[in-house]
């Protein structure tokens, strides 16, 4: 089972995200691939991978399934059970979010965000991929990929270490109220070079609620197929509009505030 280091902690602490190999169920992770091919866009024919190769025409629905471009959100599988065990609570990862966020304080959650598929981009010139904040409250989150992502293959990337510093251009600690402070940040860290992290079937990627992040350009032949969750501590109602905390790390484990990372 996934257990995290003394040194994984002051990583996470340190840089804001961190990566741990091979932990998702691979019969969950089959289970979650046929489920993507039986409900994807008609565009997308599984023995041709060159209608995998995107764009695709915008498209969305009343289960907030969402198409456009070079992305497909697949949502409405995040309410089934299975997907749930498959990233939300498997043991590892459940253990690891609370070693992170204290034991005990998670909600038990019905749902994850969904499969999040990231479509091939040919020979289409690159577009700018700026680093962003998400504007719902949570604390921590975990992408798992359910199959290879190979380098350049559309991964996750993280700018490392922003969340140090975009935590404070917020007037809260969890609500999306930024202070005028938040663009010239995004601006500084856009300047500035990021990890974008690729890996097999059953890795994930943990990150703090405030770390600037994004998905890179896909210029493989494969779709990136990351299933996407966030963690909530059983409080997050009462803390989203709290006043910041000259410790950031006030409502994380003691372990992660007594870490010493920088």
């Amino acid at each position: 089972m996934l257990s995290l280091s003394a040194d994984d902690i002051r990583f996470f602490k340190r840089e804001g995200y961190l990566v741990k190999r091979g932990v998702l169920d691979p019969a969950l992770m089959e289970r979650a691939r046929e489920a993507v091919w039986e409900a994807a866009p008609p565009e997308l024919d599984r023995d041709d991978p060159d209608t995998w190769i995107g764009p695709l025409p915008k498209r969305s629905d009343e289960h907030r399934n969402y198409a456009s471009g070079y992305y497909w959100k697949y949502r409405q599988i995040g309410t089934e059970d299975w997907m749930v065990r498959l990233l939300a609570t498997d043991p590892g990862l459940w253990s690891a979010a609370e070693r992170l966020l204290g034991k005990g304080t998670l909600q038990r959650p019905d749902r994850v965000r969904g499969i999040y598929c990231n479509l091939p981009e040919g020979d289409a010139p690159d577009s700018p991929r700026a680093c962003h904040l998400d504007g719902h409250p949570f604390h921590l989150g975990v992408v798992g990929y359910i199959d290879p992502v190979p380098p350049l293959g559309g991964g996750f990337k993280v700018w490392a270490g922003s969340h140090r510093r975009f935590y404070f251009d917020y007037h809260c600690r969890y609500g999306n109220r930024p202070t005028a402070n938040l663009e010239e940040d995004l601006a500084f860290y856009n300047r500035l070079p990021c990890v974008e992290i690729d890996g097999e079937a059953g890795d994930v990627v943990f990150w703090h609620h405030r770390l600037g992040h994004g998905s890179g350009h896909n210029r493989s032949r494969r779709i990136r197929l990351a299933v996407f969750h966030d963690y909530l501590k059983k409080d997050l109602d009462e803390k989203v509009e709290a006043p910041l905390s000259d410790d950031m790390w006030e409502d994380w484990s003691e372990e992660v505030r007594n870490a010493d990372a920088y």
